[in-house]
């Protein structure tokens, strides 16, 4: 018997209207990977050797190990309030250091600016994890497409903030600091008002998955038009004053027409007839736990109480004491921690290799890697429904992909650092956007926010391993000592030995992938199984059309 279904118009178009305003939220989150926009100022100011700097990012990126709190708080406090605190906090740190840079204070003591950093980078946890926690929520059949444009944005926001600055501003760190302390906190305000979870609807059928991936579709499209004209305007020489207005003025009303998408959504929905159709209930986990069986044995009742398997809801507890959990992670911290490094010590690679300009180099890793993130969200949900792929597999090519980056870098040949970003960014962003749903898939949503918050631990635990102590020593043995105090270094001596060293990184967390690939294949062909359309749904479709 077929049951009527409303047509539900407010609330699809809320979900979609929440995503527009985590996408412009993402836009400008992406300030942690922004320092060497800014660490050449600091630097100076400060009197550093590039130890003391690479621990000021180390500092910065500490402030996610802060974002356990920010995952404890997702399931107990409503988006609006998470939003809230992140802004608030970045407008203190970042408001902060730009009183520094644009000396309108006396450089404050080393440990209190390693303090302010530490909020700068702690406020993005705060407001990515509302972002991803009720976005996947929201979209729960299609958490790659979500992920790949979620975190895709994040990767243009530095291009954005970099571009601009440069139109604007004419590459100031001061008034390069000043944006990233104000946009976000007034971004995230407006955000505030749009972005909210949406109760799970339980009956779909096979025309409004499709209409789901048409809409994907358009802002996979927008997003990369938006990719290409910064591209294309990070390569225009020296632009006009008007030229770098105009671009901004376009830059925005590009990231607005997402909003034609719920306006959309809720017309097209209100005035759809009601349906009469057979159920179709989307079941979350993915696999069913095996929690709580009573079984009768010679008439005794007995509760038998199994661990949670892979695919299955896990609590946290259940989620650490897993092998799986364990080498997601530590392939995670090869991929991320080795890239956030070259990110970091941009500014000084650049140098190095005789290039004082870096902020292109800068805008080529945010642009790359957000074509990283968006296509692999997309690629990787097509052939998981297509040929039940697990997600590990694209994180293992990633990897291997990243260390030809590295070893491009470490050669220090005419134009390897231009070849070099692009891979960096491209191969950091897959490992970005695969992660965010494969943690989802094996370990359920009920506590995402706090396993992707734990996950995340990746980020200040590379960035100290990779950066603040691989490069940053290593460099210093190399650096000659200049007036003053600090030091510097030129050639490609520099950090020839911290490419190859992170190499060797990209090829363990190359093993550990395809380790979890093998491992995971099952659960990837339930879900494979689980996104079938039934023959009810697709007749059903068929009388409708």
């Amino acid at each position: 018997m077929g049951i009527p279904i409303l047509p539900s118009s407010v609330p699809t178009a809320t979900k979609w209207l929440g995503l527009v305003a985590a996408v412009w939220i993402q836009s400008i989150s992406g300030n942690n990977y922004t320092f060497s926009n800014y660490s050449d100022a600091l630097k100076s100011l400060m009197f550093l050797t590039q130890v003391e700097l690479n621990n000021l990012s180390v500092a910065k990126d500490v402030g996610k190990a802060f974002g356990l709190l920010a995952g404890l708080a997702s399931d107990r406090f409503p988006t609006w309030l998470m939003l809230l605190i992140g802004s608030v906090e970045g407008l203190i740190g970042y408001g902060v250091q730009w009183l520094v840079v644009n000396q309108t204070i006396k450089p404050l003591p080393y440990w209190q600016m390693c303090v302010f950093l530490c909020m700068g980078g702690n406020s993005t946890t705060w407001m990515n994890t509302a972002v991803l926690v009720t976005c996947i929520r929201n979209f729960r059949r299609n958490r790659g497409p979500v992920s790949g444009i979620l975190k895709g944005f994040v990767g243009l926001s530095t291009a954005i903030f970099t571009n601009i600055c440069s139109a604007l501003f004419s590459d100031d760190p001061a008034s390069f600091l000043l944006m990233l302390a104000i946009v976000p906190f007034a971004v995230s305000l407006a955000g505030i008002f749009f972005l909210r979870e949406v109760p799970a609807v339980k009956y779909t059928t096979a025309s409004e998955e499709n209409e789901e991936a048409r809409y994907f579709g358009v802002f996979n499209g927008l997003a990369v038009v938006i990719a290409i004209y910064l591209l294309v305007f990070g390569f225009l020489p020296n632009p006009t004053p008007f030229v770098s207005t105009a671009f901004a003025v376009v830059l925005l009303l590009m990231l607005a027409l997402p909003l034609g998408i719920p306006v959309h959504s809720f017309f097209k929905k209100r005035f759809e007839p009601v349906l009469d159709m057979e159920e179709q209930q989307v079941n979350e986990p993915l696999l069913q736990s095996e929690e709580n069986i009573n079984e009768n044995v010679d008439g005794v009742e007995l509760e038998i109480k199994t661990r949670a398997k892979v695919g299955e809801e896990h609590t946290i507890l259940e989620a650490l004491s897993s092998a799986d959990f364990w080498i997601l992670f530590v392939s995670f911290l090869c991929g991320v921690g080795t890239g956030l490094a070259v990110q970091n010590n941009l500014g000084q690679i650049g140098l190095a290799l005789g290039y004082t300009d870096v902020s292109l180099f800068v805008s080529l890793i945010s642009i790359f890697g957000f074509f990283g993130r968006i296509i692999s969200g997309s690629v990787s949900e097509h052939f998981i429904k297509k040929a039940a792929t697990p997600r590990p597999l694209w994180n293992a090519a990633s990897q291997i992909l990243m260390a030809v980056g590295y070893i491009l870098l470490a050669m220090a040949m005419p134009g390897s650092l231009y070849i070099g970003s692009v891979i960096v960014g491209l191969c950091y962003g897959v490992r970005l956007a695969i992660t965010v749903p494969t943690a989802s898939e094996l370990f359920g949503l009920k506590y995402y926010g706090l396993i992707y918050n734990i996950l995340i631990l990746n980020l200040p635990l590379g960035s100290f391993l990779f950066s603040g102590l691989l490069a940053g020593i290593l460099y210093d043995r190399e650096a000659t000592p200049i007036p003053g105090g600090g030091n510097t270094c030129v050639g490609g001596h520099c950090y020839r030995l911290v490419f190859v060293v992170m190499t060797a990184a990209c090829v363990v967390g190359f093993v550990l992938d395809i380790l979890l690939y093998i491992r995971t294949k099952n659960v990837y062909s339930k879900i494979y199984i689980s996104r079938k359309p039934n023959k009810s749904s697709e007749a059903a479709t068929r009388q409708l059309s």
